[in-house]
């Protein structure tokens, strides 16, 4: 099966090409205008997963059915439900912009998160401030060590993500540690 690479390196196979594209037109709107550009580039890749895997979930039923239901499985993986977040929608509210019932949203999510195997906080799909400082996508394995990626020189950080231990990232996340300096023995004054 020939796939075809958009413009933004996403793979997607030929005979779902204009599933995929419908999909994005529907998720890249509702992204602009209630969400952000993050979680627009996070439902493309998301739709493209779909559409690779075989069979392909997006060959039948409702794209806008499939277009709300991204969105819902990445409000999930990234607490858009949860009050505290600087971006926030309640399920209902998500339902009423998206005009599909909450309780099919969250059907059809459900569905996502099993077929690909989707858990919380799934770094692949977390959007940057929660992937910042998420619990486990840093750590690596070093001569059988566990240690946290941020905290190793850049050359290793590269090694591991060429690896795909840990997530590319735009910009590398300055180190965590600051260096103390050593107290001098002695006496102190007072």
């Amino acid at each position: 099966m020939r796939r075809h690479q958009d413009d933004s390196g996403l793979r997607i196979p030929e005979a779902l090409r204009h599933e995929a594209q419908e999909i994005f037109k529907l998720t890249d709107s509702f992204c602009a205008e209630h969400l952000d550009a993050e979680y627009g580039d996070l439902c493309r890749k998301l739709v493209a997963k779909l559409a690779r895997k075989r069979p392909s979930p997006l060959e039948r039923g409702d794209l806008r059915i499939w277009a709300g239901a991204v969105i819902y499985t990445l409000g999930s993986v990234n607490f858009l439900f949860d009050r505290s977040q600087r971006l926030h929608l309640t399920g209902d509210q998500l339902s009423m912009l998206t005009g599909i019932p909450k309780r099919t949203l969250a059907a059809k999510a459900k569905l996502i998160r099993d077929l690909l195997r989707i858990g919380p906080m799934e770094p692949e799909l977390c959007r940057r401030e929660i992937l910042d400082s998420h619990p486990l996508a840093w750590l690596i394995s070093v001569n059988g060590v566990i240690v946290d990626a941020r905290d190793m020189p850049p050359e290793i950080q590269a090694i591991a993500r060429r690896k795909g231990l840990i997530p590319e990232l735009p910009v590398p996340t300055p180190k965590r540690v600051e260096k103390h300096e050593p107290q001098k023995k002695g006496r102190t004054s007072k």
